[in-house]
């Protein structure tokens, strides 16, 4: 059974999100604001963080930062903040994604399940100098990528990037993020670059494995291609 926790000071989200999901077997812990939220995730064993940004004493974009000094949970933001820089930021600061209020519960609920089966798959197939993930694996012993059993070789860019996208896959990443991963820069986003670095990792991992996200940057789909 996993363990769930839903951060928000709106109550009546909380109800309505613990009914869905209790349906599906998870345990449930709630929180009202960002700090009693922090003391559930240290002492609880949460599995998959919802968190509200506009909570009080510790907001969201907040607690994300503290959490993910010390924590690597999930976390799905869900917020009233649909301007592109507060999901920019979100994302940036570490949130796995990022979900606009009104929302479908069935909708939260999906995601919640398949974030637990990414995570799952990720303990599954990693092992010493290997991560895999979706018919694609990285020798990160001798950076090279391995697929239906033929290696393929990478630069020190591309393995870089491709090593941060096959870690957290569905993940999406920015451009800053990016950038600063292959070419250890956070001072400079250099566009074309990234365009011109997605376009060769694209080649080499075959079509469909690393999806555009508009707006916001790319991630790696985790699930198979045929």
């Amino acid at each position: 059974m996993a363990n769930i926790l839903i951060a928000d000071d709106d109550k009546d989200i909380i109800r309505m999100l613990r009914f869905y999901l209790e349906k599906e077997g998870f345990q449930i812990y709630e929180a009202y604001d960002g700090n009693m939220a922090f003391m559930v995730l240290q002492n609880y064993g949460i599995d998959v963080a919802l968190v509200d940004i506009m909570m009080p004493h510790m907001d969201g974009f907040d607690l994300i930062q503290k959490v993910r000094r010390t924590m690597d949970v999930p976390i799905l933001v869900i917020s009233a903040k649909v301007d592109l820089s507060d999901r920019i930021r979100g994302l940036d600061l570490g949130a796995d994604d990022y979900i606009l209020k009104p929302f479908e519960p069935l909708e939260v609920v999906a995601k919640v399940k398949a974030r637990l089966r990414r995570l799952n798959a990720g303990q599954n197939c990693k092992t010493d100098g290997m991560v895999s993930s979706g018919g694609l694996c990285l020798n990160t012993g001798e950076c090279c990528l391995i697929k239906n059993g033929a290696e393929i070789p990478l630069s020190k860019t591309e393995y870089l990037i491709l090593k941060m996208f096959m870690e957290s896959p569905g993940r999406v990443f920015t451009k800053e993020q990016i950038y600063s991963a292959g070419w250890n820069d956070d001072y400079a986003v250099d566009d074309n670059a990234i365009r011109v670095m997605i376009s060769k990792l694209r080649e080499k991992t075959g079509a469909g494995y690393i999806e555009t996200i508009r707006g916001l940057g790319y991630r790696l789909v985790r699930e198979e291609r045929k």
